[in-house]
């Protein structure tokens, strides 16, 4: 399987849905968070209000080594039944939106691990709300996930 490529097309759809906002602010979920959707930093430091603007580049340094160094393996540690790079890279933009810990206790995961491929879009269209709350921004987000799969 081409992980290059599915890392790439993973890139892309989490600057889609993610965007690119390079001073620090809060997620619908109230969680602070700069650049690509990161809520933390490589070496662990959580994201705050206070700290300083980054770079485009910084961003998408960071979005790269999240996704390579922390979602990637463990998704290919829960998942061991992605068989195609379009399905890698729904799963890792969908990891990288929701967690290790919630992929890990998911129907979704079951699913996968049992190669039921057409109950995936279901199951992924479950994960559609934030706050407690279904938004538009995530429905479109999943369906961009499941048309890959």
């Amino acid at each position: 399987m081409n992980i290059q490529y599915a890392k790439e097309l993973a890139t892309a759809l989490c600057i889609r849905w993610e965007r690119v906002v390079l001073t620090p602010y809060l997620c619908p979920a109230g969680v602070p968070t700069i650049g690509v959707g990161a809520t933390y930093y490589e070496d662990g430091t959580r994201v705050t209000l206070l700290d300083p603007p980054i770079t485009r580049d910084r961003a998408l340094s960071l979005l790269e080594y999240q996704l390579s160094t922390i979602y990637l393996p463990d998704l290919i540690k829960l998942c061991q039944n992605i068989d195609t790079p379009e399905r890698l890279a729904a799963m890792l933009d969908f990891i990288y939106n929701v967690g290790g810990s919630n992929l890990k206790i998911s129907n979704l995961r079951r699913r996968i691990n049992s190669s039921q491929w057409s109950c995936v879009p279901k199951e992924l269209m479950r994960w559609k709300k934030g706050g407690g709350k279904v938004l538009k921004g995530l429905v479109a987000r999943r369906s961009s996930e499941a048309a890959l799969v």
